[in-house]
């Protein structure tokens, strides 16, 4: 493509963004943020984008002082923006996707959020929407009518996990049955990584209200390391049944995997009282901060760069 690359990162996410340039090998681009006493804010794209594309790279999560909510106006407002100035294409990178698990109705009256707010990014002016383990899929590739760009975070893990693979017996489990497809596209990169079996279980898990029920452990974890892989530690408590069910089964050490460290509350101590050993998040949310010593934090910017430069220049990922 002939148009030049405008890499954007609003207020919040501009440490993830700058890996995400140096792997490009550009520099971000310079816009405007600025807060008004009563509320409101404005966020300004430049001159320069008329003719461009435009990539801006926002985490939906909430922080102090700026919920999901308002980080997603932020985001329309300069979408909007960037289309307003005359950026001929516009990708949203989110390295978290706020919502996400509002992809289904268990009653009547619910909201299919995920839905809604890919209504609203397609409506400010977004063509492409790239984003990492998605709680859903099929729900995030249905919401959307743009093109979107769907990142697998397993290699990350499989390759920080695979040492520990190479020296001792391994057990991947996927903490209910939802997981399960994670759960084993972990354990079939590990074990290539490792060049040796690795084994897979999944944990029972039944959710009524705010209550987990559920006894069942299928797989055999004894003797072996469990590591209980998910797409998002919120609360921790779903982890953390999996961690004491793999305990209780005779796993010599628990550990965790998940992508998007939201830990919510006090989920680090929630895991740390169910005998977590250790584990590894990415940096998708407040890079990772949250998680605690307990865990590594591994990059996946990179993963980011490659899906813009390849929609950028319009060829495919690399396989």
């Amino acid at each position: 493509m002939n148009a030049p690359l405008h890499l954007f990162a609003l207020a919040g996410s501009a440490p993830f963004g700058q890996r995400v340039a140096r792997h490009l090998g550009i520099a971000l681009a310079t816009h405007e943020e600025k807060d008004f006493e009563d509320g409101e804010h404005v966020v300004r794209a430049p001159a320069s984008v008329r003719g461009g594309h435009a990539c801006v790279v926002h985490s939906l999560a909430g922080a102090a002082g700026h919920s999901s909510g308002e980080r997603l106006c932020r985001l329309l407002f300069f979408v909007a923006a960037l289309r307003d100035t005359g950026a001929s294409r516009v990708t949203v990178a989110l390295p978290y996707l706020a919502f996400a698990r509002q992809d289904s109705r268990q009653q009547e009256g619910e909201p299919l959020t995920v839905r809604y707010v890919a209504t609203l990014l397609e409506a400010a002016g977004a063509d492409a929407v790239v984003t990492i383990d998605v709680h859903n899929l099929a729900a995030f590739q249905n919401a959307f009518r743009c093109r979107t760009l769907h990142l697998d975070g397993t290699a990350l893990f499989a390759s920080h996990f695979a040492p520990l693979a190479r020296d001792a017996d391994v057990c991947v489990v996927a903490p209910d049955g939802g997981g399960i497809r994670r759960a084993e596209r972990l354990r079939q990169a590990l074990a290539q990584e490792a060049g040796r079996p690795v084994a897979l279980a999944f944990v029972e898990k039944h959710r009524h209200g705010s209550t987990l029920t559920g006894d069942l452990m299928a797989g055999d974890v004894a003797g072996k390391v469990a590591i209980v892989v998910d797409d998002i530690i919120g609360t921790g408590h779903t982890m953390a049944r999996a961690l004491r069910a793999s305990r209780e089964h005779g796993a010599a050490r628990v550990l965790a995997a998940a992508t998007h460290a939201v830990f919510a509350g006090p989920a680090a101590n929630v895991l740390a009282d169910a005998g977590l050993d250790g584990g590894a998040v990415a940096d998708t949310v407040h890079d990772g901060a949250r998680a605690g010593g307990l865990f590594t934090v591994l990059d996946s910017s990179a993963l980011f760069a490659q899906a813009i430069r390849s929609l950028h220049d319009g060829v495919p990922m690399p396989g």
